[in-house]
């Protein structure tokens, strides 16, 4: 007898196209998403210098690469290393260690409650943003079963757990030494590993010795993306050389610059899309396609919402309509400023996150 409860709910499209959801949240912006993340590298590539040095920027809310970071605790689980070792890397990575960082040593495993743990750790900190877990196969289960069912259930206990805590659980682990044109297939096992990732990061040097790496990441809530870094010896940590999102921010479109100056003209609009679409149309002087208008306006809710202008849909009498209001924001609010000086809103795109190296 199946005992497994049945969560499935069900939503119409027209419903979901118009309701209110929360963004993606990212704990380094374009990079490190919430959820599941895995970070891939051969031994001594660099990997646990990399989240070391996250660690410390998650905690201090300090950018990275330029990235804004949102700030929380984090917790590095480290399953391979001492006590002493990591007391040196650290030492090395920063004389300032911030609040909010904590360390974690010793052997636990899936099967010995390491999900409890967690989940008890984020009751006792509940700022907690990051948990890094080196490596992800001190707490595998050991089994002969490699294959893609088998490692993408053994993953879905610690997906479930980021999901309900609103964290982000980054896994270090390790790459297969066959060759592949594709990065992603060099992670150690099945492809069910990467199937089961939010988001997936590889972490290769050029040549072992040198000091300069690439980082190629790829997930559901970020751009592909190749990073090419360069290690100091010196503070042991991975400073950016390039990346390939040459401009990891876009503008909002013009139409939606255009109904930002048209609300702010007349602070509310109730009517049908073609009828918005048609002020639109006037403002540009081409036409605006009511649909294109729409998903616009659903893609770039929170944007448009940072600098005034909210929106719902309703019907009435079988008819769609459109009300859309503005409320001009608070004295200061720079996203205010940004649209009122350049006639557009500058928004970060969901990218990826990297990876570090070790000594």
């Amino acid at each position: 007898m199946n005992n497994k409860s049945n969560t499935l709910t069900v939503i119409d499209g027209e419903t979901l196209i118009d309701k209110r959801l929360p963004p993606t949240k990212y704990f380094v912006d374009t990079l490190l998403p919430q959820g599941i993340s895995i970070l891939g590298g051969a031994p001594k590539v660099g990997k646990s210098w990399f989240v070391l040095d996250l660690c410390v920027h998650i905690a201090r809310g300090e950018p990275l690469w330029n990235l804004p970071v949102s700030r929380g605790e984090a917790l590095y689980i480290c399953l391979e290393d001492t006590k002493i070792r990591t007391q040196e890397r650290l030492n090395t990575v920063t004389d300032d260690v911030p609040s909010g960082l904590y360390f974690a040593w010793g052997q636990t495993s899936l099967e010995d409650g390491l999900c409890e743990f967690i989940r008890t750790f984020k009751g006792e900190h509940p700022a907690l943003a990051l948990v890094a877990i080196d490596t992800f196969q001190m707490i595998r289960t050991p089994t002969n079963d490699v294959s893609y069912g088998g490692d993408y259930a053994e993953i879905q206990p610690l997906k479930a757990l980021a999901e309900e805590l609103n964290i982000s659980l980054l896994l270090v682990h390790h790459l297969r030494k066959a060759n592949d044109k594709d990065p992603i297939n060099k992670l150690s096992g099945s492809t069910g590993i990467a199937g089961a990732m939010d988001a997936i990061f590889i972490m290769e040097r050029h040549r072992r010795g040198e000091n300069k790496a690439t980082i190629f990441a790829s997930g559901r809530d970020i751009r592909d993306r190749e990073i090419e870094l360069e290690f100091d010896s010196e503070r042991c940590v991975w400073n950016l050389v390039n990346d390939s999102l040459q401009n990891p921010e876009i503008v909002m479109t013009s139409e939606m610059v255009a109904l930002v100056e048209f609300m702010k003209s007349g602070n509310q609009y109730y009517g049908s899309n073609s009828g918005l679409a048609d002020e639109l149309t006037k403002i540009l002087g081409r036409e605006v396609s009511p649909k294109g208008m729409k998903q616009a306006m659903n893609k770039w809710r929170y944007k448009l919402e940072e600098v005034g202008v909210s929106f719902e849909s309703k019907r009435s009498n079988g008819q769609k309509l459109l009300r859309v209001k503005y409320n001009p924001p608070s004295a200061g609010d720079p996203s205010d400023s940004s649209a009122s000086k350049n006639g557009a809103v500058n928004i970060c795109v969901p990218s990826v996150p990297c990876v570090p190296a070790e000594s």
